[in-house]
């Protein structure tokens, strides 16, 4: 079930960035873009990722089965940006 979950969320992300593409430079403004390093690892499963709390940078993150959550409240609050 979660695999199937995965799979619609990050359909709807990828719906949303294409209609934020769609919907001009305003939106494409909301984009940030950080410089590949070469050390982000590898992943064969997509990864979801929740903001539980943006006021306190509670994240969640979710890949094949695992959930992971952690504190990172400048994530949190550009993410929580990017959405608007």
């Amino acid at each position: 079930m979660l695999r199937g979950a995965a799979g619609i969320g990050v359909a709807g992300l990828a719906a949303g960035v294409l209609a934020g593409a769609a919907a001009g430079p305003a939106a494409a403004s909301a984009v940030v873009t950080e410089p590949d390093d070469g050390n982000a690892a590898a992943h064969d499963e997509p990864l979801i990722v929740h903001v539980h709390d943006a006021s306190t940078g509670v994240v969640d993150l979710y890949t094949g089965t695992r959930h992971v959550r952690f504190t990172d409240p400048q994530l949190a609050a550009r993410l929580s940006r990017a959405a608007r």
